[in-house]
């Protein structure tokens, strides 16, 4: 890594932290449209994988489909699992003076409820908002999307780390709705769909597979060390 070794390295970083796949361990959008949706998300599911609308598109109209009273919707992703290494990681950035955003193109809500249980809802979460509209219905918005349309997700995370504070970027994802910022940000780590996207695009970045080796990238980076040695298989996918 390009970064000397001094004490007040740490206090130049941000951490943007995706949610669904990086944070938790499952898609939480998709098990709560399995669990509660009307037949048909599926098939808008198959537009937007297809290219033919935006995720922001996409989230709108699946949500307008779901039938769940809030209640019974917070009790269900309750139940739903994160990273076990998520706290430690977000305690080194704590101990470390780093801010650390959750910055998901999910739902507001399941990820507000997941971190209440977790005992992290302190951590800021910028994502789409969940809104109840009575009985068992829901409408999405988006407050955090590109104003002018560059970005097809409902939260463009470029947007979002550009109004942070501090200079240097970590961002730490998964899938479609981080190849914005990966191109940007200063230390990507990066799994699943986010590793084979910057191989293809030539980006730097280090791939990891879950928090634990996401907290050793950063320890490194803050000592002014090289990062942990990666197997062939992981640089190469």
């Amino acid at each position: 890594m390009p970064f000397a070794h001094r004490p007040s390295l740490s206090l130049s970083w941000q951490a943007v932290v995706d949610f669904d796949g990086t944070i938790s361990c499952d898609d939480t959008t998709d098990r709560v449209l399995q669990r509660f949706a009307e037949p048909g998300w599926e098939a808008i599911e198959a537009e937007w994988q297809a290219g033919l609308i935006s995720s922001r598109a996409c989230m709108t109209r699946q949500v307008a489909l779901l039938r769940v009273s809030p209640e019974v919707l917070d009790t269900f992703v309750t139940t739903l699992e994160i990273d076990y290494g998520f706290p430690a990681f977000a305690l080194l950035c704590q101990r470390h003076g780093i801010p650390l955003t959750i910055v998901s193109d999910g739902l507001d809500r399941t990820i507000r409820t997941i971190m209440r249980r977790t005992g992290f809802d302190h951590i800021p979460v910028i994502a789409n908002r969940l809104e109840p509209t009575g009985g068992d219905r829901w409408r999405l918005t988006s407050p955090h999307s590109a104003p002018d349309g560059a970005c097809s997700s409902g939260t463009c995370k470029c947007r979002v780390a550009a109004k942070q504070p501090r200079p240097l970027t970590l961002l730490f994802g998964d899938g479609r709705s981080d190849y914005c910022l990966a191109g940007e940000a200063d230390l990507v780590l990066a799994k699943s769909g986010l590793a084979a996207h910057c191989r293809q695009a030539r980006i730097p970045h280090h791939a990891v597979t879950d928090f634990a080796e996401a907290a050793a990238c950063l320890e490194a980076v803050l000592a002014g060390a090289p990062l942990p040695h990666q197997p062939e298989d992981k640089i190469n996918g």
